[in-house]
């Protein structure tokens, strides 16, 4: 605030504190916002329904910036269609996360010296369940921090009653059409969480092992093969060759000794053997490995496990008992012993599954499991995009899509734990298989049993659209926000969670689908690019940053950072930032508070404003419009960045302080500008709540007197009494007046901090500005330039012609001339050296012919600078007073 701005506000303005404290209002609005119902959604409303799910964070997990993120951009979308009168529902939930919370409970049980077999299956899962009301869902309450706008009142969770009645009548609608089967297939397998997981629950990292050839046979019937794996040779049955292959010919179908054992296994011939790679024949393990497994199929091969759950080796001799690794060791140090190894390589870095959740090594297992037919489903799934009905976006991640459900196999549903939805089918004392529905009652008798298995946890997750509203019921709620209208979710769980909800969808809701559009997001990644981990010291508490700068500081960073498809990157000091923002809107208000702003009444005629007010409502109106359009286009980024620069450089920085000379002024020009800049400030605040509701609410409802702005209506196209156009006020002549105006400030201020005058420092100027569209701007010219009136015995030293006016300034007196000469002529004599010798260097051919490109343009990017930095200090010298 300058020394001319008025101090006092005028009587009977609301007025807020010097400061905004963060911590000290965003709890109290929340519950507010939560007890007046705001977020609530009326399913018998007539308005347009707008549905988002959120994507269910796991009952054991905690807010991370990757949460913060997503729940800060479906926020937003959600805020603005409430504003733009749909009946927006967000629905909020949780998801039981099968193995991390049993895993949880597990670790907490044996810290007490017992196992869940000490409980037995009943005990272990009530004990879950309270594990889950006293410990999870520590979430939900970080996301009320967070500021998520979600409808309490219909919070879900996939085992709540409802949740798990759809999973049942799920199951069995896709059992009778014999979508889902049970078969024995090779599966990855945790020893450590003792289940099975899905191929895209595995995480493959390079590890060093080893691989060692191995000769198998006697004599001329001898084939050698490699493996990483040399332990799984106790379960082989066979070895294969490419049928073409003329080095085998004479050894197809003839049976060659199993080392360190007492079988002999027979060699095939099998397409599916490179013969280019390695010694062209490969070992057989049709247990434990999923493409041996297959051409034991096509062979009629035995399949022999040789480890149980636990990875410990079950044939019996010399290696049983042994676990799988060390097992490893002692084969191969056997088959030295025999002279069998002809060759090892170690290491032998090569990539190794791990458990996604544990991060134990994954073991290919033969397993009798419930297996989803997948074929049907996924093609209903790529063909809703294909044909329009569902939009992903950005487009680019269509292929990204279309790759998993065109390739998509066979999907392993059942998990080896107690904790989930149990798999409702019953076995009979004779072979009986009975699959129950929710309202069937299950087969009686002491020989009945049901299968122990739980449903993958993702199962129940991918009816999450449409289970949440109550389906198989036709409920009130899913006539009305189903199908939900976008789905934003991060592009690496494609196919975790979007590919199984469109499959599931489509099936359930009669070929609707789950969501209109797929809008993807990328990663959170630190300020450097790198992924975030809680193993890396680059880990970050969102919380810990709300503390420090207010979650409307978090919210409007991850909001900047967010380009479609694309990884974020963050940093502490970009959230500084957004802090600063949020400061810089509380004081603006302020200040426009204390001047009179009001948004009392009609805006003035056009006759009545000044160019200024013309121009910045003109550039509001095209703000709106340009928002707008990011947000129909999901470009988060780029509506934040718009409404930043909008509100800082041309609300803040000019047309707030170009509008203090006209307050101060008073008159009817001042009472038009204080209702111009009340009606800025009541739209830009509107188009800002979305993203940064809190500070937003508490200036919107100071400066209108409204209720809430959660509530408020979404700014429309700026209309202007008497001025009225299709697509709301514009004024290119005052906006183009307004542009040179910034363009002499702007020129002139660069002038006296090159000449290295202090910002309030005064110099004594003549302005020549007739005939010019800048003669009504003399004096917030004069202000903000802080230019004294010329005064007796004014000579102007400097002369400065922008925009077809001229500056005259008079700096005798307001800088050492001397010593400003010397200063600049010792700047230039180094820009002339740095000049020289990076000439000297692009001259030498030599160096040229050596030196690498990048070192190269370095120089070139030097000599460019050097160049520059000659032409503006030769200006400066030249623009000195003389003598």
């Amino acid at each position: 605030m300058t020394e001319n701005a008025q101090q006092q506000p005028p009587a009977n303005t609301p007025e807020l504190p010097t400061q905004y404290a963060p911590a000290e209002v965003e709890g109290k609005l929340y519950e507010r916002w939560v007890e007046r119902g705001y977020f609530g959604a009326d399913a018998k409303s007539d308005k347009p329904p707008y549905t988002i799910v959120i994507p269910p964070p796991n009952v054991t997990g905690s807010l991370h910036l990757g949460h913060a993120f997503q729940h800060t951009l479906m926020d937003a979308l959600t805020r603005r269609k409430r504003m733009q009168g749909y009946e927006a529902l967000w629905l909020p939930g949780m998801d039981h996360a099968g193995i991390a919370t049993q895993n949880k409970v597990e670790q907490q049980l044996a810290d007490e010296g017992k196992s869940r077999h000490d409980l037995g299956r009943e005990e272990f899962v009530s004990r879950v369940w309270q594990w889950k009301e006293e410990y999870g869902g520590r979430i939900l309450g970080q996301m009320r921090r967070l500021g998520d706008g979600v409808d309490w009142s219909r919070e879900r969770f996939t085992m709540d009653e409802g949740l798990s009645h759809a999973v049942q009548t799920i199951f069995k609608k896709l059992y009778d059409d014999e979508l889902i089967y049970r078969a024995e297939r090779i599966i990855n397998w945790c020893p450590r969480c003792l289940t099975a997981i899905s191929d895209i629950e595995v995480e493959y990292q390079d590890d060093d092992g080893e691989l060692v050839s191995i000769k198998y046979g006697e004599g001329e019937e001898t084939l050698v093969v490699a493996t990483t794996r040399a332990e799984t040779m106790l379960g082989d049955t066979a070895v294969a060759v490419h049928p073409e292959d003329e080095r085998y010919q004479h050894l197809i179908g003839k049976r060659i000794k199993l080392p360190l054992t007492d079988r002999t296994i027979p060699v095939v011939a099998d397409t599916h053997v490179d013969p280019e790679f390695g010694t062209g024949a490969v070992k057989v393990t049709p247990a434990h490995d999923p493409n041996d497994f297959e051409i034991g199929q096509r062979h009629g091969l035995e399949s022999l496990t040789v480890m149980d759950e636990r990875g410990v080796i079950t044939v019996h001799g010399p290696f049983q008992g042994l676990d799988r690794f060390e097992a490893r060791s002692t084969i191969v140090a056997a088959l030295r012993e025999q002279g069998r190894i002809v060759a090892e390589k170690r290491p032998y870095v090569h990539s190794v599954g791990h458990c996604s959740r544990c991060k134990t090594t994954i073991e290919p297992r033969l397993s009798l499991q419930w297996w989803v037919k997948v074929g049907p489903l996924a093609q209903a799934a790529g063909d809703a995009v294909r044909d329009g009905r569902v939009e992903i976006h950005p487009k680019e991640m269509s292929k990204r899509y279309f790759d998993w459900v065109d390739n998509m196999h066979d999907w392993c549903i059942s998990r080896q734990l107690w904790w989930g939805h149990r798999i409702p089918v019953w076995y009979g004392p004779n072979g009986e298989v009975v699959c129950v529905g929710p309202d069937e009652q299950p087969p009686s008798g002491d020989s009945w049993t049901q299968d122990t298995d739980v449903l993958d946890t993702w199962l129940s997750s991918g009816l999450w659209p449409f289970s949440t509203l109550g389906w198989p019921e036709r409920t009130p709620d899913l006539e009305k926000f189903y199908p939900t209208d976008v789905l934003l979710t991060g592009h690496d769980i494609i196919f975790f969670w979007v590919a199984r909800m469109m499959m599931f969808g489509l099936y359930a809701m009669d070929g609707e689908a789950p969501f209109k559009t797929i809008a993807l997001t990328g990663l959170v990644r630190d300020e450097h690019g790198k992924k975030m981990s809680k193993s890396n010291p680059n880990s970050v508490d969102p919380l810990d940053w709300m503390d420090a700068y207010g979650s409307d500081a978090v919210r409007f960073t991850l909001a900047r950072g967010a380009n479609p498809g694309a990884d974020v990157p963050i940093g502490e000091d970009w959230v500084q930032a957004s802090r600063n923002f949020a400061n810089k809107i509380w004081n603006a208000t302020r200040f426009a508070l204390m001047n009179g702003a009001t948004v009392e009444g009609p805006l003035p005629d056009p006759s009545a404003m000044s160019a200024t007010d013309r121009w910045i409502l003109s550039r509001l109106n095209e703000t709106v419009a340009e928002v707008d359009a990011f947000y129909d286009d999901f470009q988060f980024a780029k509506l934040s960045d718009s409404l930043y620069h909008f509100a800082w450089d041309e609300v803040f920085d000019w047309y707030v302080e170009l509008s203090k000379t006209t307050f101060n002024a008073g008159g009817a020009a001042a009472d038009a500008s204080k209702r111009v800049l009340g009606e800025v400030l009541d739209v830009t605040l509107r188009l800002l709540h979305p993203i940064v509701p809190f500070v937003t609410e508490t200036l919107w409802t100071t400066l209108t007197g409204g209720e809430s702005v959660v509530i408020a209506d979404w700014p429309g196209a700026v209309l202007v009494p008497g001025a009225d156009a299709p697509g709301g006020f514009r004024d290119t002549a005052a906006e183009r007046e307004i542009e040179t105006l910034q363009q002499v400030i702007t020129e002139v201020r660069r002038f006296r901090a090159d000449q290295g005058l202090q910002p309030g420092q005064r110099v004594p100027a003549r302005l020549t500005l007739d005939g010019t569209a800048l003669a009504p701007h003399e004096a917030a010219i004069r202000q903000l330039l802080r230019l004294q009136p010329e005064g007796e015995g004014f000579a102007a030293t400097a002369t400065l012609p922008v925009a077809g006016a001229q500056v005259a300034l008079d700096l005798s007196g307001t800088i050492d001339v001397a010593a400003e000469r010397k200063r600049l002529a010792k700047d230039l004599a180094a820009a002339q050296k740095e000049r020289q010798q990076a000439e000297a260097k692009l001259g030498n051919e030599a160096f040229l012919a050596k030196a690498p490109e990048q070192v190269v343009d370095k120089i070139r990017t030097r000599l460019a600078k050097a160049g520059e930095d000659i032409a503006r200090i030769q200006e400066q010298l030249e623009r000195l007073p003389q003598g």
